[in-house]
């Protein structure tokens, strides 16, 4: 049985579907929302996203958790078993997390991470945009439940792409056509897959 903290609505018919940001579709892998005054920036649109996690081939989780309870730990285990990523753990107070070297901070990384995926509070996000810039990384990606205007210009301006307000999982699941593999209902029919498959092949 699907875990409702975890349920999505059917995914639609279109070729890459879309959603609005901060709709409440995958609370499990979702941070605290912080308050802002009004979303004026316009982020990637599904087609766009679905070329960021197409051509990504390392992801950096910065506030990786080894608490099973955390959003973070929840996102990690997805990655590192039904994604074709290398995955890098960011954490000061960890040593390992799922078995693997935690690390203090993206500079301590012994690669460049093409994404970096954050779980971090509000008041964090501009210094690990930051980092992120100064490690070389290609796309900054704010977890869902996390937006900051500031963060994501500083990115942009350094010539990043930037997601916000979105899961990593559930995007990647969604443009494989692997919500099936969570237990999620996606409405997903086997054509459609194919043709997502062969899409990340281009």
């Amino acid at each position: 049985m699907t875990d409702p903290s975890c349920a999505l609505p059917t995914v639609r018919s279109s070729a890459v579907p879309d959603e609005q940001p901060g709709t409440p579709d995958g609370a499990a892998c979702a941070l605290p929302s912080a308050a802002v005054p009004g979303r004026t920036w316009q982020g990637p649109g599904p087609q766009e996203r679905f070329e960021i996690l197409r051509r990504t081939r390392s992801v950096a989780i910065v506030g990786a958790s080894d608490n099973p309870a955390r959003a973070s730990f929840f996102v990690a285990t997805y990655l590192l078993g039904s994604a074709p990523y290398d995955v890098y753990f960011v954490n000061p107070r960890a040593h390992t997390i799922l078995g693997r070297p935690a690390y203090a901070s993206l500079a301590d990384l012994p690669v460049t991470p093409d994404l970096v995926d954050v779980f971090r509070r509000h008041d964090d996000l501009p210094g690990v945009a930051a980092e992120a810039v100064a490690a070389g990384a290609k796309t900054l990606w704010l977890q869902l439940g996390s937006w900051h205007e500031d963060a994501a210009a500083l990115a942009e301006e350094a010539g990043l792409s930037v997601v916000m307000d979105r899961c990593v999982k559930i995007e990647h699941a969604r443009f494989h056509g692997g919500l099936h593999l969570a237990g999620f209902d996606t409405g997903v029919i086997s054509s459609r897959r194919q043709l997502l498959s062969r899409r990340a092949d281009l």
